[in-house]
């Protein structure tokens, strides 16, 4: 294969692939795009630049010495490249995300109308409070209705993202019990719990330990009171729980917890599935986080920046981070920061982010929320918790479903691997789901299931979506239980075939390398 002058470069098929290849490597209006170094070249630009005269440089030797490498587009290919390559991407708005913990639920437009008015789009940080009395009056009605939902004390809004929130919590809760001179090393945290729970306690200096998941994957709530002791600082659960379930035993979890000195920490990632049905403050949680991108419907990844604020216990309400928005009187709020914490917060921990947060996901959230009222949040939850069992007793019959026999699943539907001939794994199906049209599900994620398959449909898919997703997994399911080995090939229809992600990881090609010269040689 050879690349002429222009950049373009026929294809040749891959071994063995010979049906439906075409010679430029298009499929139809499905459009083969090339890397941009293999489009332009580096010695021409697609913009003409007069010579810059001789002139000292301002930044004292800081100026880039050498070309900077990339190659020169005109505008139509570059605006051509980037085009072509958003086709090929897999998004919200084109089918249905099963991703499991994620809730990949349809962002609606409303919310986008609401986010790019002026008056919150063009706000800056660094402008006078007087000037801003609208942005802190919505921050502060969101977090009103977040510590309303949860049935929680208070609420910081600054936190950036989950993991963030969980950082945010743990650093109350060491606040608070440094505050009364007790020193603890130790986070329990299940087995069910999210992975970033243990991360966030190590980063806090505490030793994790786990705790076993029953045969029915719940906490084993007696190995858990087993363990409690004057060592142990608190609790980090996920409830509902990675497996896609609720733990029944909150109540008694959190009570052994404080019995023995502790608080505990909720990871709220899956409130999706509980939303206006459960306060997570009559539980007896101290601290939970609430990804607005999961429940309240604020973009994932690039469509705006993670927000997890962070609603607390009475207890550990004096130790919640600044800055915040306090209500001075009607239609007037102030920033609340180290200089004016006064007595009230004064045993703040301190600053989680050099501002206050995420106003596009605060304005988003808020949107949701009011658009949906209390009893429409309320029906998120059921008609999400109603599609994820759908789905699990659409499955449980061709896919073994390992905590079926526990009864009703929340949000999510938990599969295994269980059953599949030998030589073919979870990857491999998932990998198939892709020539069938749809994103793969989340794999081997719970760790307690080998081989695990968890899927969240959210409430926003209807059922006609649903039935085409279930068909689909169903025809390959069964193709994985027959030992059918072409989805070892798969996928063959996607625009590239399957990639050694292994490799990618270990050895990332970090810059490119022109070929140009070694296919000369051949």
């Amino acid at each position: 294969m050879t690349i002429n002058q222009s950049g373009w470069k026929p294809t040749t098929p891959e071994a063995g692939e010979t049906e439906g290849t075409t010679f430029t490597g298009n499929r139809a209006l499905m459009l083969e795009e090339p890397l941009l170094f293999e489009i332009g070249s580096l010695d021409q630009t697609g913009v003409d630049f007069a010579d810059v005269p001789g002139q000292t440089s301002r930044l004292a030797g800081l100026e880039r010495r050498k070309d900077i490498g990339l190659p020169g587009l005109s505008e139509p290919e570059a605006v051509r490249h980037y085009t072509r390559l958003s086709r090929q991407n897999y998004a919200i708005d084109l089918g249905l995300f099963p991703l499991g913990s994620c809730t990949m639920k349809h962002n609606p437009r409303l919310n986008e109308k609401v986010a790019r008015m002026p008056g919150f789009a063009d706000i800056h940080p660094l402008q006078p409070v007087d000037t801003v009395q609208g942005a802190f009056e919505l921050i502060h009605k969101l977090g009103e209705w977040l510590v309303k939902l949860t049935g929680m004390h208070s609420v910081a809004m600054s936190p950036k993202a989950g993991a963030h929130g969980e950082l945010c919590g743990l650093l109350a809760i060491r606040s608070a019990l440094e505050a009364r001179g007790d020193k603890r090393e130790v986070i329990l945290v299940p087995e069910s719990a999210h992975g970033t729970n243990p991360a966030t306690a190590a980063f806090c200096g505490y030793r994790v330990e786990d705790i076993p998941a029953t045969a029915g994957g719940r906490v084993d709530l007696e190995a858990l009171k087993a363990r409690l002791g004057p060592d142990v600082a608190g609790v980090m659960i996920t409830n509902p729980n990675t497996c896609g379930l609720f733990e029944p035993d909150m109540i008694a979890i959190s009570e052994a917890v404080h019995a023995a000195g502790g608080f505990v920490y909720c990871d709220g990632a899956n409130f999706n599935a509980i939303v206006g049905r459960v306060r997570p403050g009559d539980l007896g949680i101290d601290a939970m986080h609430i990804n607005l991108h999961k429940t309240f419907s604020t973009p994932h990844g690039g469509g705006g920046p993670g927000s997890g604020p962070v609603v607390f216990s009475e207890a550990l309400t004096p130790f919640a981070p600044l800055p915040f928005v306090e209500k001075t009187g009607e239609g007037a709020y102030r920033l609340v920061e180290e200089e004016n914490a006064e007595d009230h917060h004064a045993s703040s921990f301190g600053r989680m982010v050099a501002f206050h947060g995420q106003m596009g996901m605060f304005t988003r959230a808020l949107s949701y929320i009011l658009s949906h009222g209390a009893d429409g949040l309320r029906q998120v939850a059921e008609d999400a918790v109603l599609n994820a069992n759908y789905i699990l007793r659409s499955l449980d019959d061709v896919l073994d479903a390992p905590f079926g026999f526990s009864g009703p699943c929340m949000h999510e539907a938990l599969f295994s691997d269980k059953g599949f001939a030998e030589g073919i794994s979870t990857l491999d199906l998932a990998k198939a789901l892709i020539d069938e049209g749809f994103h793969p599900m989340t794999m081997y994620f719970p760790l307690v299931v080998h081989g695990a398959m968890l899927i969240e449909p959210t409430e926003t898919e209807s059922r006609a979506t649903l039935d085409q997703f279930i068909a689909a997994l169903r025809s390959v399911a069964n193709r994985a239980k027959a030992g059918d080995q072409s989805l070892k090939a798969a996928p063959i229809h996607a625009p590239r075939r399957r990639l050694d992600e292994t490799l990618a990881a270990r050895k990332p090609m970090l810059a490119y390398k022109e070929p140009v010269q070694a296919e000369a040689a051949e």
